[in-house]
């Protein structure tokens, strides 16, 4: 797993879930196959700018930095994305997306935060994205985004 990967499904995890501690972190990876040690998560969380923000009395969860600009977090998700992606087609209202092997659910959890209303749902397989929008004309015009994007 390379950290591109790791780092998109940090962001997502801690997107979708209170994450109190590395431990919560690691334990949460885990769920997804992912083994990471205490270090690399120090390390991962310090390059991806987390902060831990009040969740409750008492309590604290990482978020990303308040700071950090929609526009930075945007950015970073389509560099796991067009890292990851080799071709992009389109098949009705199915687009099909290409990846490096084994980075098909990283490139689809970056697809999917950057909630692109043409998109009603991912699947993915090792280097495989199967992304479902509503027609033909929504399908093609997302591809098109798409291609433009890894280019």
């Amino acid at each position: 797993m390379n950290k591109y990967e790791r780092h998109s499904y940090i962001l997502e995890i801690i997107k979708d879930n209170v994450i109190q501690t590395q431990e919560d972190l690691s334990k949460k990876l885990l769920q997804y196959g992912i083994y990471a040690t205490q270090a690399t998560i120090s390390r991962d969380i310090r390059e991806l700018k987390l902060i831990k923000v009040s969740s409750g009395k008492d309590t604290y969860r990482y978020a990303t930095s308040i700071t950090e600009s929609e526009n930075d977090f945007e950015s970073r998700l389509k560099n796991v994305f067009i890292e990851s992606v080799v071709a992009v087609d389109v098949a009705k209202n199915i687009v099909v997306v290409k990846t490096l092997s084994g980075m098909a659910q990283a490139a689809a959890a970056a697809l999917d935060a950057m909630e692109h209303p043409e998109i009603v749902g991912c699947i993915a397989g090792d280097d495989t994205i199967i992304v479902v929008s509503p027609d033909e004309k929504t399908a093609a015009k997302l591809s098109s985004k798409l291609k433009l994007l890894i280019k």
